[in-house]
């Protein structure tokens, strides 16, 4: 099999969702499902929308996670999820902070409100991941092991020209594990 890299394997900007970073969640939404819709068959669908600045510049990501939580603001108040995730808390730990907090009483009409007004800026992850683009796969599997991340930006002389989703490196891995198995 071919030994592809990562520029084989990377999605153009073109082809990918990107909105500004004064944009809204709405909009945010709409630019994501109008990228997906413009996807080849067999390609799993986007998971998040990349960020642009004034000068174009991507700075940042919306992903379907950021993005659910920006709808419910009292999650800004319970600190660092990332961790508190990580330290084990238990089922009914989660179950009371749902209802000490009233976490997701709102009704639609304000949730459609929030996603009408806030903007992608105030809930992005800002992004600094990248590898190159003439990387091997394997650099960018590490990468994205290392900074558990879903996509990776790459770069052609530190100028972003795409991105590197974790679904197609798993597709890529899981094709040269079959087809391993099927020629030994």
């Amino acid at each position: 099999m071919k030994q592809r890299g990562v520029k084989e394997l990377m999605l153009p900007l073109d082809e990918y969702a990107v909105v500004h970073q004064e944009d809204t969640l709405l909009d945010a939404v709409l630019a994501l499902e109008k990228s997906q819709s413009k996807l080849p068959p067999g390609l799993e669908p986007h998971r998040a929308v990349l960020v642009v600045d004034a000068q174009n510049r991507i700075v940042g990501k919306l992903g379907h996670l950021a993005f659910l939580k920006a709808l419910e603001p009292k999650y800004s108040s319970v600190g660092d999820l990332g961790v508190l995730s990580q330290v084990g808390l238990s089922t009914e730990f989660i179950q009371s902070m749902m209802e000490n907090m009233n976490l997701w009483k709102d009704s639609l009409e304000d949730v459609c409100r929030r996603a009408r007004t806030t903007r992608v800026r105030e809930v992005m992850r800002p992004v600094t991941e990248s590898v190159d683009e003439n990387a091997t796969l394997g650099e960018a599997l590490h990468k994205i092991i290392v900074w558990q991340t879903l996509s990776l930006l790459v770069t052609r002389r530190n100028e972003v020209v795409g991105i590197l989703r974790l679904s197609d490196l798993y597709r890529e891995v899981a094709n040269r594990i079959k087809s391993c198995a099927e020629s030994g």
